[in-house]
Parts: C-alpha cells; structure tokens; sequence
C-alpha cells in the first residue's frame, strides 16, 4: 500500500475513535444520568483525558494525514513530515488517555456511601483487593445510582479508544518517515496517468527495460 493511502486510511480511522472519546468523557459527569454538583464528580474526570487527549489532540493529526494522503499540495514530502510530527502529538494523547483511564479504573468513584459524605472508598485499595475484581463490595455505593458500573464501562471504553489511537498513530509516524525519505505514491501515480493519456491519443510509446534490454512497442 502507497504511504500516501495508509496515511488517509489511518486518519479516517481516527475521527469516530476521537469522537467516541469525546463523548465517553462527557458522559463522566453524568453519571446515570444525573446531573451533580462540581464537587461530586471524581477528579480524575476533570483531567480531560478524553476530551483532549483522545480527542481534540488526535483530531488534529487526523485531518493532517488525510491531507497527507490526498491529491492536493500536502500530498508530497513535507505534508508527510509534518504529519509525523501531529502523529507524535496524537500518540501522546493516546497515552495520556490510557494512564488517567487506568487509573480511574483502579482508584474507583466518588460516592455517597450512605452518610452523606462523597468519598473515595476504594482508592486505598491493593490491586489483589481491587472493587473490580470483588463485584459484592460495589453496593458500599449508594448515590450516584449505579456509580462504579457507570464509570467502569465507561473509563474501559476510553482505555481501549486510547490504546487503539496510540498504535495508530504509532503507525503513522513510521508511515509517514517512509513517505518522506522514500517519497509518497503520487508521482507514480502521475507517469501512469500521463502513460494512459497517451494511449487513449493513440500515440506510440517506447518503454526500455533496462534490466532485459527488451524493447516494448505500445
């Protein structure tokens, strides 16, 4: 596959992975639907590790590799370069999004656990301990509804979209230092356009093999 088409390929793949990033973290301070006040929501939510770091900082190299891809003025050398250095970009939000999705996973909710106090229950928890592998200590939690599933699913979707984004973006940045130290397909693609043109002319054209000193008349 042209550099130039993987590099199209990967940024299309990563518009509805930021977008879904977006809203999983939106979702966060909502949980069950309910709307809280400020200091009831879990502080990690507030890092904006969907938001901003599978989001707004993939979508930028995202529209920069469909550029890259394309048949316009970026789809040369430098368009890749510039590429690589967004998909860097792209693959830090990516990992940012993993280690505070990670971590909101292992530290748990904010909740009221009945007094109605908002603590972190589980936050002192080992990992041989941990809420999520012991399913009977999530009733501790009484509002918000359904706290721990909620952000559970959630701060997991956001784990898989950033560990998805980064390898893609991972994979872009070697792509796109193929395309600039080998050049992209667009200029190969341009000798077959002109070679065409010249067959539908009807002229004649001579294409010396030098490997096979062979001679083809079209």
């Amino acid at each position: 596959m042209c550099t130039g088409k993987c590099s199209k390929c990967i940024g299309i793949t990563l518009f509805p992975l930021a977008a879904c990033a977006i809203v999983s973290n939106i979702l966060l301070y909502f949980p069950n639907g309910q709307v809280l006040q400020l200091s009831e929501i879990t502080d990690l939510v507030w890092f904006f590790h969907g938001i901003l770091g599978a989001g707004i900082l993939v979508i930028l190299p995202a529209f920069m590799m469909l550029g890259a891809g394309g048949a316009g003025c970026c789809a040369n050398r430098c368009g890749m370069l510039l590429s690589v250095v967004l998909a860097v970009l792209g693959f830090a939000g990516g990992v940012y999004c993993v280690v505070i999705s990670s971590l909101g996973l292992i530290s748990g909710p904010l909740c009221d656990t009945g007094d109605g106090e908002y603590v972190y229950p589980f936050r002192n928890d080992s990992l041989e301990d941990n809420y999520l592998f012991n399913q009977t200590t999530w009733s501790i939690c009484k509002e918000p509804e359904n706290i721990i599933l909620w952000n559970t699913v959630l701060f997991s979707i956001l784990l898989a979209i950033g560990v998805i984004e980064a390898i893609l973006c991972f994979i872009q940045v070697i792509n796109g230092l193929t395309g600039f130290i080998c050049g992209t397909c667009m200029k190969r693609r341009k000798v077959e356009n002109k070679i065409g043109y010249l067959l539908k002319k009807g002229k004649t054209e001579v294409l010396v093999l030098q490997r096979q000193k062979l001679c083809i008349q079209f």
